[in-house]
């Protein structure tokens, strides 16, 4: 999934699951700040829960743009709970999420800057058709 990045990403993502826990998948989309798409990533995770494809959405997408040589990353996902964790707004509690949690946690300092935002689920719609064409693929 590596490809050479500009210093400054804007990184979607989006985790889907039907069930919860149930079939599970994750969309990721690495923007430029203008919008140029520069890297789409998805990918099947079997039975699980909502949360952990949403933090393995989160991690794949860092480790892509650290990868990458991206040093200044916006990150816009449409999970409020997993955006304000990720602030420091809220704990991590949930056995299942915590190692997740702690791997974003270890790829944040190889930014420069970075910055957690939630966005409304209907900005996010191109992580969001990634997460589910994974899903109907299968």
């Amino acid at each position: 999934m590596t490809a050479k990045l500009p210093r400054e990403v804007i990184i979607f993502t989006d985790g889907a699951s039907r069930g919860n826990p149930g079939p599970a998948s994750f969309g990721v989309v690495i923007t430029d700040p203008k919008g140029k798409v520069l890297l789409e990533h998805n990918k099947v995770l079997g039975s699980q829960t909502n949360n952990f494809a949403e933090y393995t959405a989160l991690l794949e997408g860092l480790l892509a743009a650290a990868e990458g040589g991206a040093k200044v990353v916006t990150v816009k996902a449409d999970s409020q709970f997993m955006i304000r964790q990720m602030k420091g707004e809220y704990k991590v509690k949930a056995p299942g999420i915590i190692p997740l949690y702690q791997q974003c946690q270890k790829v944040v300092p190889m930014f420069e800057a970075i910055e957690f935002i939630h966005i409304p689920r209907e900005e996010n719609s191109h992580a969001d058709r990634l997460a589910n064409e994974a899903l109907d693929r299968k």
